[in-house]
């Protein structure tokens, strides 16, 4: 039984898995749009909801006490891999999405994977409502 296990496994190992988020959920920050299987989407969704409301609190904070917005920007560094994007979410990402309570994220449906038959999905951030 599962209970209480969080996350998918990916059928890789842990290092492996804490890269693969990592650099996924840099890539959808960059691009704003990532093409990728429905399990690899669904692992990085959360997460990356994550962030954003990281950013939006982080923000939030800041005209009271500097330091959470120092906080929360050293937080959101740990879990990207470029400097550059820790500032688009901040700078550009956070700002949009200030009066919505959640759901920064979509995951669209786009078909099969031509080799293996992969459900293949468009995990992208909302446009500003």
């Amino acid at each position: 039984m599962r209970h209480r296990v969080a996350g998918k496994k990916l059928n890789r190992s842990s290092a492996q898995r804490t890269a693969l988020r990592r650099n996924m959920m840099t890539q959808l920050f960059r691009h704003e749009r990532i093409r990728t299987t429905r399990a690899k989407a669904q692992a990085v969704r959360g997460q990356a909801e994550k962030m954003v409301t990281l950013a939006k609190r982080g923000l939030a904070a800041a005209e009271e006490e500097p330091a959470k917005m120092l906080h929360a920007r050293r937080m959101a560094a740990s879990r990207l891999n470029d400097p550059k994007i820790v500032q688009k979410l901040f700078d550009e990402i956070a700002p949009r999405y200030m009066d919505r309570p959640g759901g920064y994220t979509r995951i669209l449906r786009i078909g099969v994977r031509k080799g293996d038959a992969a459900p293949m999905v468009l995990l992208e951030l909302v446009e500003e409502a």
